[in-house]
């Protein structure tokens, strides 16, 4: 069959095998690129860098990036954990599946122990899984990646379902949004939030869980002296913060963050260790083209970081995440972690430099449908929205019948 991007209401429903393949392989050539650049050593080599990583939400963006950065730069053995759609010979996965597919068999050819999980990474049960696979292993985790996003969580204890929303707080917010896919601007609203919506969002998407998670791994005694957490968040300009970071998604996060410094105190006293939140820079996701205003911030973002030169995305970010920030001691080793006075480290500095806001909120104050194109990287925005479910990727041939939707090549 022949594999075109289906896109309804600015969401792509489904995916290229190949194309995810290609850009995970990509992503894997650039952190290659820049280990040796760097001169980073892995542990084989000698270096001191992780070793054991587990990495929760390990399928796509973030995450993805994570893992990769962890194992071809630094040589790290990986758990990972992600809930995808498994494919069959003729139906179609979620992008994440073909990306662990693509991750693991790279890690296989390098040498490295890659342990994919496809479950509920809220689950106990899945817990107690990765619990016994890194036993298994005879390894203990020195590093554990935090970066689940899920429109849903049950609670372990309870068994109820919540549900997260993104929505404003208190009033409604209209704001200007673009359809990348006709390049036209348009209007678009979110309705405020109940109290009910915001508590189910901060059970879902906030601090809750990684406490679970971290609280479980420390009494089954598998996480190294001086082992480290991260977890991922987002701020943004003062433009979106209605939307997103005084919003349900932005209660959620702040509840992350206050678990990062709680954590912080528990692990340093448990194992000599430390808990972060990293703030991130806005990327294209499969949920951002659908939030008021984001889109548009973020195609004129794009624009104003290229022109400087200073555009990054999901693995150039979590390159220099692990490079510049985690680990810059001696060997690569774990240096000391650079933190703003709400102990979070900030990769988002470019993004927030002063110059390049002052240039994205001239243009937003005067974005009409008739200068979208002088203003916005129409085509950049678009190809980083394709390009996540593996359309758009450079080097494959979108005209050749793919006889089976379960393999990637």
């Amino acid at each position: 069959m022949i594999i075109k991007p289906m896109v309804r209401s600015s969401i792509c429903i489904n995916s290229h095998p190949a194309g995810c393949a290609r850009e995970t392989d990509n992503q894997i050539a650039y952190v290659k690129a820049q280990k040796e650049k760097r001169g980073t050593k892995s542990v084989r080599e000698g270096g001191k860098g992780p070793k054991t990583v587990l990495v929760l939400g390990c399928s796509t963006g973030y995450g993805l990036a994570s893992r990769i950065s962890a194992a071809f730069a630094y040589g790290a053995d990986t758990i990972g954990v992600s809930f995808e759609k498994e494919p069959t010979e003729t139906k179609g996965g979620t992008p994440g599946w073909y990306n662990n597919m693509a991750f693991d068999r790279a890690a296989k050819k390098d040498g490295l122990i890659s342990v994919t999980i496809n479950a509920d990474a809220y689950a106990d049960e899945t817990r107690a899984h990765v619990i016994d696979e890194v036993k298994k292993l005879g390894r203990r985790f020195d590093l554990i990646i935090y970066s689940l996003a899920s429109p849903v969580r049950t609670d372990p204890d309870t068994k109820v379902l919540y549900k997260s929303v993104l929505k404003p707080q208190k009033k409604t917010y209209s704001g200007k949004s673009i359809d990348i896919m006709t390049e036209t601007l348009k209007e678009s609203s979110a309705e405020p939030a109940t109290e009910e919506e915001i508590a189910s969002t901060v059970k879902v998407m906030g601090g809750e869980d990684w406490r679970r998670w971290i609280k479980q791994l420390t009494e089954a005694g598998v996480l190294t002296d001086g082992c480290r957490t991260v977890a991922y968040s987002y701020i943004g300009p003062e433009q979106t913060h209605q939307i997103y970071r005084d919003g349900t998604i932005g209660m959620a996060k702040k509840d992350l963050e206050q678990t990062a410094r709680d954590l912080d105190g528990q692990m340093k006293a448990s194992v000599g260790g430390a808990a972060y939140v990293s703030v991130n820079k806005g990327l294209v996701t499969r949920s951002s083209a659908v939030i008021p205003v984001i889109s548009l911030y973020l195609s004129i973002l794009f624009k104003v970081m290229k022109e400087k030169g200073t555009h990054e995305g999901c693995i150039e970010q979590m390159e220099r995440l692990f490079a510049e920030r985690l680990y810059t001691g001696a060997g690569n080793s774990a240096g000391t972690v650079p933190t703003d006075s709400e102990h979070r480290i900030r990769i988002d500095d470019l993004e927030m430099d002063p110059e390049v806001q002052k240039i994205c909120t001239e243009r937003m104050e005067k974005i009409t449908q008739e200068n979208l194109a002088a203003y916005c990287d129409l085509d950049g925005y678009r190809h980083d929205f394709l390009a996540t479910n593996g359309f758009d990727v450079e080097g494959v041939d979108y005209d050749k019948d793919v006889e089976r939707m379960d393999v990637i090549d």
